[in-house]
């Protein structure tokens, strides 16, 4: 073959290569999508998951599914995503649980969470509430830990489960006070026990326990977020209340397996900031007591470092045994 013919077939065939790349990813998505949740339906995870999904649905035009796979503080559903082809029709919407307390407390963690996935954009943010029982004689968070002074090892206090943001906000909280209160962990928000007095104490995402604290059916002490909040601004921040610095988030994220093309990344970055700045869902979502992020998959990968590191310690310096 002659040296320009030669040229020519090359040139032809790397042309013909990145025509194929490029009306690959422009075809995208080509079929369907599934959106793991590492939690039960019902949950606060899985709830503002599907308003997500059914959003984005809409602007790739496509179905949008969501598979609830529980386990481990999300991390088996997340492990799911990790082993899926790096392709955009697997992702995985994700709650700092898994991403950022998992690591340091669970001995088999199915996933790592530096190195098993592409951060796409952090989406959502949302504070707790830290409740007591009607009937517990305490109305601020003062009182309740003078209370936890007097009778150690007598109170105790419920989250959603081991390794969620809410049991290592209580351990936040015993360990900054120097107080003996019991960790009782349910499966999920389960706040019958606390509203009948079994449990005098609970730390709850907002959007699963504002309903039940407004109505009076439990006595809200102070929100975890360094700012109060909108939906309820008559109760103080835990930093107000005498813990300087105080704040424990959930936070939400969505994420594709590690080596997804960045063509593809970039789309589903896109689509989420536009479906977060939709009036509408900015709504639903201030209405479940979220905040909207829209930060990068750079800056939620800045988040997750953070955020692994204050854990840590916090789960160091509380003695909090490993979970299996």
């Amino acid at each position: 073959m002659h040296r320009a013919a030669r040229h020519s077939f090359v040139l032809g065939t790397m042309l013909s290569a990145f025509s194929m790349t490029a009306m690959g990813q422009a075809a995208y998505p080509s079929k369907p999508v599934r959106v793991v949740v590492g939690f039960t339906p019902g949950s606060a995870t899985d709830v503002t998951s599907r308003i997500f999904a059914q959003k984005l649905s809409e602007a790739l035009g496509t179905t949008v599914a969501v598979e609830n796979i529980p386990g481990v503080a999300g991390a088996v559903g997340g492990a799911k995503v990790a082993k899926a082809p790096p392709d955009g029709y697997t992702l995985y919407y994700g709650a700092n649980g898994a991403m950022t307390i998992a690591p340091s407390l669970f001995t088999n963690l199915p996933i790592d969470p530096s190195g098993d996935f592409t951060p796409v954009v952090h989406l959502l943010t949302m504070g707790s509430i830290l409740c007591v029982n009607k009937h517990l004689p305490v109305k601020s968070v003062q009182e309740l830990i003078a209370l936890a002074k007097r009778r150690p090892g007598e109170l105790s206090y419920a989250s959603p489960g081991v390794g969620v943001p809410q049991h290592i906000a209580g351990e936040l909280m015993k360990l900054t006070a120097k107080v003996d209160i019991v960790h009782v962990p349910y499966k999920g928000a389960q706040i019958t026990d606390v509203i009948g007095g079994r449990v005098p104490i609970t730390l709850q995402n907002m959007g699963a326990i504002l309903p039940v604290v407004k109505e009076g059916r439990l006595r809200g002490l102070a929100v975890t977020s360094l700012k109060r909040s909108p939906m309820i601004p008559e109760l103080p921040t835990m930093a107000e209340s005498g813990f300087p610095a105080f704040e424990a988030l959930s936070w939400f994220g969505l994420f594709a397996p590690a080596g997804t093309p960045a063509a593809i990344v970039d789309r589903l970055y896109q689509e989420s900031t536009k479906i977060l700045a939709q009036p509408d869902t900015k709504q639903r979502y201030a209405e479940l007591a979220l905040e909207v992020s829209g930060a990068d998959g750079k800056r939620l990968a800045e988040i997750i470092k953070n955020d692994t590191a204050k854990w840590a310690k916090v789960i160091k310096d509380a003695n909090i045994p490993p979970a299996q």
